[in-house]
């Protein structure tokens, strides 16, 4: 931490240098993402969405958050062992990732590259134990960083994920939404949903899609991110 203690960041939000928002490599992937946030109204699980997904053999990444972790140990195992997916760290109290203490929707975020490093390394940790190998990508809550904030998890050894399509705005939109902002996508594109609101509209809005995407010659897989 003594590397980045005291620096500066200038830039702010949900894509500074250092994240990764499209995949790399060509061809016509994309990548759907899920985010587990956990604590207060967010230890739900989306487990219409889960078995869509497994009954089509789709692929997805889902963003684990500590809490989440905490609140369904069997379900994060599940996914965990469950070879369509593949696990990424959502940070520990789901808060936003930046150095000097910046907020995003109202959320205070992380005030120190110590504190950076706790955010990422706690979860990272309870990751490791439940898959058994270290994650490879990081999601911050609210997927805001700056780009200090996005040099650490990089020294830690993850890529910052952010996106390209926004598919159900925090799990607020409605099936119909969800669908066609997920059935929009292009290649290379990486989706971020939610899977922890099963009262929302994106595990109906995703099932659509998917049929789109297959008609598209679309292929959903993994991150292929540097």
């Amino acid at each position: 931490m003594a590397d980045f203690t005291g620096k500066a960041p200038g830039t702010w939000g949900l894509h500074v240098p250092g994240t990764a928002a499209n995949l790399t490599g060509g061809g016509r992937t994309i990548a759907l993402t899920f985010d587990c946030c956990g604590g207060p109204g967010g230890n739900g699980v989306d487990q219409e969405l889960i078995d869509t997904l497994q009954r089509t053999g789709t692929r997805a990444t889902f963003f684990l958050n500590f809490r989440w972790i905490q609140a369904n140990p069997g379900v994060a195992k599940s996914l965990a062992e469950n070879p369509l997916f593949e696990i990424g760290n959502h940070g520990t109290k789901h808060i936003p990732l930046s150095v000097c203490g910046r907020s995003a929707y109202g959320i205070q975020g992380t005030a120190s590259a110590a504190e950076v490093y706790d955010e990422v390394m706690v979860n990272q940790a309870a990751l490791h134990r439940l898959t058994g190998k270290p994650a490879r990508y990081f999601r911050p809550g609210t997927a805001y960083l700056d780009e200090v904030s996005a040099a650490i998890v990089r020294e830690l050894g993850l890529i910052p994920v952010s996106f390209s399509i926004n598919g159900d705005g925090g799990a607020t939109y409605p099936a119909p939404v969800v669908f066609g902002e997920v059935a929009a996508a292009k290649p290379g594109d990486i989706i971020i949903a939610h899977a922890n609101q099963p009262g929302g509209g994106t595990a109906a809005g995703v099932a659509q899609a998917l049929t789109a995407l297959q008609a598209a010659g679309l292929r959903p897989g993994r991150l292929n991110l540097k």
